[in-house]
């Protein structure tokens, strides 16, 4: 997984100790909503929604629209925020330590010839929303609240 520099950074001072940093996560449909666009990740093998980190001053749906184009070679439009909800801590292979806050969006595909762009993951499928793969309980809520028409943000308090 590609680290970004800010992060390698932190990690110069601050060794494997836990870093809270902001993400987010983008489930990306069509126009009608019945297929979603899902990645493989090359480090576990789990099938997620497009997933980044937000570097330094950028916005969060700017992030969305990035890992889209860097991780799927997708354009996408953010269209709301679905969810906001803290994960972690997670422990990485290496002994770093993250926790995040996770914004989450619903978003549109616009256009683009979906293939795995970065290294990051080793698939990238539409699935149709009856036949989705397995994936971990965080990614389904996820995608169940993308298509809701609720408009109102999930979040816990």
């Amino acid at each position: 997984m590609s680290i970004p520099p800010f992060i390698v950074e932190l990690r110069r001072h601050v060794g494997t100790d836990e870093l809270w940093l902001s993400g987010v996560t983008a489930v990306v449909t069509d126009n009608s909503r019945t297929h979603i666009l899902l990645v493989k990740r090359a480090d576990n093998g789990q099938w997620t929604p497009i997933t980044g980190i937000i570097d330094p001053r950028e916005q969060p749906a700017t992030t969305a629209i990035r890992e889209a184009r860097e991780e799927a070679n997708v354009s996408i439009r953010p269209d709301r925020v679905i969810s906001i909800d803290v994960v972690g801590p997670v422990e990485y292979e290496n002994g770093d330590k993250t926790s995040y806050l996770d914004i989450s969006f619903h978003a549109y595909y616009v256009d683009g010839e979906p293939y795995p762009a970065d290294g990051e993951n080793t698939e990238v499928k539409w699935f149709p929303v009856t036949d989705l793969p397995p994936m971990n309980n965080r990614f389904t809520t996820c995608v169940e609240r993308a298509l809701t028409d609720n408009p109102a943000a999930h979040f816990d308090l």
